[in-house]
């Protein structure tokens, strides 16, 4: 651009005479822009396609002016907005999977509450059956104190006091037990339980109905309703001239 510059700048200078002469003769008018076109580099260019390669830069900017909108690129400006069957579908199947999360969860919730107290229960009754086992190995140490005070019989002062001193180790224990949750059994005169009673002894009487304890041998203990060690007893029965009337009558009757 400078270099054509300085070439105008060097090209002979069009005076006033010349240019009336140039005015006088269209001919040298028409030869003087001929040499200025080609001086400049410029060809000789048709108007409507000029005009048409304008249209074509304005109408395909670059980055810094582009048109993005959607009508330049051919497309319809709904086509990037969803549908409204396809938002309803979209909730349908948030909502299902909202339903299965839920029971999912509902299920483990349960599961879970069912594993505690299952485990809960089976540590309880751990607990009961350790305290079963220990508890248990006392009891014949229960049983010899209570044989001791029924069949010793201190004579003198010194004996006495040896007898209130064991006595008062055993009242100390037995209250171990009870605040342990143990208590003894209270059999006597009444029926037969096997889940509480043992029968090692059965005695013919007529004091007593058939199948009542009449006496109790060893003592029976409960840890709360738990059997801690059954009551073995001796229980009533019918006598044997009794049950042989009734027979004979029975017989009688029959026939």
């Amino acid at each position: 651009m400078v270099e054509q510059e300085k070439q105008m700048d060097n090209s002979p200078e069009v005076g006033t005479d010349t240019f009336e002469e140039l005015v006088d003769s269209p001919e040298s008018i028409e030869e003087l822009v001929d040499d200025i076109s080609a001086e400049v580099g410029v060809e000789n260019m048709d108007p409507s396609s000029a005009s048409a390669s304008t249209a074509d830069v304005g109408s395909s900017a670059d980055a810094s002016g582009r048109d993005v909108s959607p009508e330049s690129e051919g497309l319809d400006g709904d086509t990037f907005l969803p549908s409204y069957a396809d938002l309803e579908q979209t909730i349908q199947s948030l909502k299902a999977l909202v339903e299965e999360r839920t029971t999912q969860y509902m299920r483990i919730a349960a599961d879970f509450d069912n594993f505690r107290k299952r485990t809960q229960k089976e540590k309880e009754d751990q607990e009961v059956q350790i305290k079963c086992s220990t508890i248990s190995e006392l009891l014949p140490v229960v049983d010899n104190f209570e044989r001791a005070r029924a069949h010793l019989k201190p004579q003198t002062e010194q004996e006495m006091n040896i007898h209130k001193s064991y006595q008062g180790v055993y009242k100390q224990l037995v209250e171990c037990l009870k605040r342990v949750g143990v208590s003894p059994m209270r059999s006597e005169g009444k029926e037969f339980d096997p889940a509480y009673h043992e029968a090692v002894m059965r005695e013919s009487t007529d004091q007593y109905p058939e199948g009542t304890v009449i006496e109790e041998l060893v003592r029976g203990y409960l840890l709360g309703e738990r059997v801690l060690r059954h009551a073995m007893v001796k229980v009533a029965a019918t006598p044997e001239g009794d049950s042989a009337s009734e027979s004979s009558d029975q017989g009688q009757e029959d026939s």
